[in-house]
């Protein structure tokens, strides 16, 4: 438990410092943006109660918010994911999973992961890039940056949670 509980604090601080130190000053082309910090609110173990998820969801989502000086945005975003997680979760893996478990390509598996991972991001950024442009105005420029944001974020998740089944295989 209380291994969980510093491998949490850890992924929180170390997630925060590189999204608002390094990514937050990243924009290809101008359209995409990377948000590794979704991976905090995806690697949260299965099981963990509805209201704690929606909290630390919208404690990261507004510690994000304070650095990027975004008012309210990414911790709207971010409790919107953390609220429908499990329901994702039970979507892609069904119902009668061990609680407990972290999401992960072992456990998910890679293509149970992946969905998972992808439909969170797409959430995410959907409601994100929505707050933030509050206008349908050019509808195809916004929906450029959401499918160009939720590809490099995918990405990004994807092959930081590649490195880490890799370290948890080197480890047994």
């Amino acid at each position: 438990m209380i291994n969980n509980i510093v491998r949490g604090l850890i992924y929180f601080i170390i997630l925060v410092l590189v999204q608002v130190l390094i990514l937050n000053n990243i924009h290809f082309f101008r359209i995409a943006i990377p948000f590794l910090y979704l991976y905090f609110i995806l690697k949260l173990p299965v099981g963990t109660s509805r209201s704690l998820v929606v909290f630390l969801s919208f404690l990261i989502g507004l510690v994000i918010d304070i650095f990027s000086n975004t008012p309210g945005m990414h911790a709207a975003a971010c409790t919107l994911t953390g609220f429908l997680r499990n329901g994702i979760i039970q979507l892609f893996m069904g119902k009668d999973l061990v609680g407990g478990i972290f999401p992960s390509y072992k456990t998910f598996g890679l293509g149970g992961f992946f969905k998972y991972t992808l439909t969170c991001v797409l959430l995410h950024h959907t409601t994100l890039f929505m707050i933030e442009s509050l206008t349908f105005f050019d509808p195809l420029f916004l929906a450029l940056r959401i499918l160009a944001s939720v590809l490099l974020t995918t990405l990004l998740i994807c092959t930081i949670e590649a490195f880490n089944i890799e370290s948890q295989k080197s480890g047994e």
